[in-house]
């Protein structure tokens, strides 16, 4: 079902100083912050050879990643990404499976523009995982 990991997502407290970090220290490629209001975070994407790192930082009070950084102070690995086929599929499939689909189980517009799922943590060993159609 799954494909290939399409990022991993680091949260972070100071975006630019993140940033900074992956391009002047790694000499990475880095993008330009966005804000993506719908999910309250800003992004920045960092192109690896085989894959993308993600830096959210929070946007506003009641971000999602804020409240990450309440409990991981220093930021940290916040989800993995791996791409499907058919986000609908692989959402149907999970459920009969018994897997949780947060957020009511609808896709939602990711920041590449494509529908995302997450999944809870809880029931893939401790990890957020979200799900993008490919």
């Amino acid at each position: 079902m799954i494909g290939r990991l399409n990022h991993v997502a680091i949260a972070v407290g100071d975006i630019a100083k993140a940033s900074a970090v992956y391009r002047d220290t790694l000499g990475a490629e880095v993008s330009a912050p966005v804000a993506q209001t719908e999910h309250g975070v800003t992004t920045v994407f960092i192109t690896l050879p085989n894959t993308k790192i993600e830096l959210l930082e929070p946007l506003g009070a009641d971000s999602p990643i804020a409240k990450f950084l309440e409990r991981n102070a220093d930021g940290g690995i916040h989800h993995v990404c791996y791409e499907v086929d058919d986000i609908l599929a692989a959402r149907d499939k999970l459920i009969a499976d018994g897997a949780r689909v947060l957020g009511g189980g609808e896709p939602k517009i990711g920041a590449h523009g494509k529908p995302v799922l997450f999944l809870h943590p809880k029931d893939f060993c401790g990890t957020l995982v979200e799900l993008e159609q490919a």
